[in-house]
């Protein structure tokens, strides 16, 4: 377990943009997939986008063509550029760093999409 810092949430009205980045060590960072998650009270926490080590990208239906996740290993960062946000995908994102031998987690950010 290392640590991982998400960040970039925020209030912002249907149609807007956000882009949440996760950051952590280098090394982990860079040979291990990173996924972005989400979760709204009630709910079961979902996988939103996932990058893998080589950059190959997998994306839930529901936001697919609207956002779009990428990494920077240089920066040690991964990003999530949400685009045309709905009010349905206010949650708390999460990153996770599928790392051996139980992986990492950020401590969560709030997106919140008004109508």
């Amino acid at each position: 377990q290392v640590p991982v810092v998400d960040s970039g949430g925020g209030l912002v009205q249907a149609g807007g943009s956000l882009r949440l980045s996760c950051a952590a060590s280098g090394s982990i960072f860079r040979l291990n997939a990173v996924g972005w998650y989400r979760q709204s009270p009630g709910k079961q926490r979902e996988l939103v986008a996932r990058i893998s080590s080589s950059g190959s990208t997998n994306y839930a239906d529901s936001i697919k063509g609207r956002f779009t996740i990428s990494r920077d290993n240089a920066k040690n960062t991964v990003y999530l550029q949400m685009n045309s946000l709905k009010p349905e995908d206010t949650a708390v994102y999460y990153c996770n760093i599928d790392h051996w031998p139980s992986g990492s987690w950020g401590q969560g950010t709030q997106v919140t999409v008004s109508p």
